[in-house]
């Protein structure tokens, strides 16, 4: 039974859509992420919509909507005004407003992707705002980034390299820096993605669909 008395005001005991925080550095490729998880999603009959975070524009939230693969109206936006950061975890109330409003527009949803501004290393999600969170990161960034121990890198649930296909043309040892993932993350969860080609997309959808839907 949903028990909260207002849009803006949710009870502790809030029983609705599961939520995803998608974080990472800009131009790690987290919206791209998000267009390939909307249509392995709805492979997979989940009932899915997205809220998107930038600085003092809606641009991500407008690219999503313009894409046709998800009604536009499943999609929000929120401007955060300032660090990214902030409202994912010092404050997340817009967020968490933002979530809501579409629960409430949206009575089947079974899961929000919250897509953070584009943020550093030291970005994490309050827990307060979402279930599960990831971490994007991308080959082309730097394949000194999983050495860095960045807080986004070592608490997400799942840290995500993307942009794989790069790496040839970066100088970047694609093992290598797996490796080096999987020894700062200490056997935690990570995936490598190439959202151009859909590599390995459905295994992360599988694994939210697992562990977080719990089917």
């Amino acid at each position: 039974m949903d028990t909260r008395t207002s849009l803006h005001s949710p009870s502790p005991s809030r029983v609705g859509a599961a939520r995803i925080g998608i974080g990472g550095p800009v131009g790690s490729g987290k919206t791209a992420l998000i267009e390939r998880l909307i249509p392995a999603f709805a492979a997979r009959g989940v009932s899915l919509a997205i809220v998107t975070n930038d600085l003092v524009t809606a641009e991500d939230a407008e690219r999503i909507r313009r894409s046709g693969l998800i009604d536009p109206a499943r999609v929000a936006a929120v401007e955060a005004g300032a660090c990214p950061h902030t409202v994912i975890r010092e404050d997340p109330t817009l967020n968490i407003a933002a979530a809501d409003d579409l629960e409430a527009l949206f009575p089947d949803v079974e899961l929000i992707l919250i897509e953070s501004g584009g943020d550093n290393l030291a970005s994490t999600f309050s827990l307060d705002l979402v279930d599960w969170w990831m971490f994007v990161i991308d080959v082309a960034g730097g394949d000194d980034i999983p050495r860095k121990n960045g807080p986004g890198v070592l608490k997400c649930d799942l840290l995500v390299v993307n942009k794989t296909d790069l790496a040839p043309y970066v100088g970047v040892d694609i093992a290598a820096m797996a490796a080096q993932s999987a020894t700062a993350r200490a056997g935690r969860p990570m995936a490598l993605t190439n959202c151009r080609s859909n590599d390995g997309i459905d295994a992360i959808a599988d694994r939210i669909v697992a562990d977080v839907l719990f089917r």
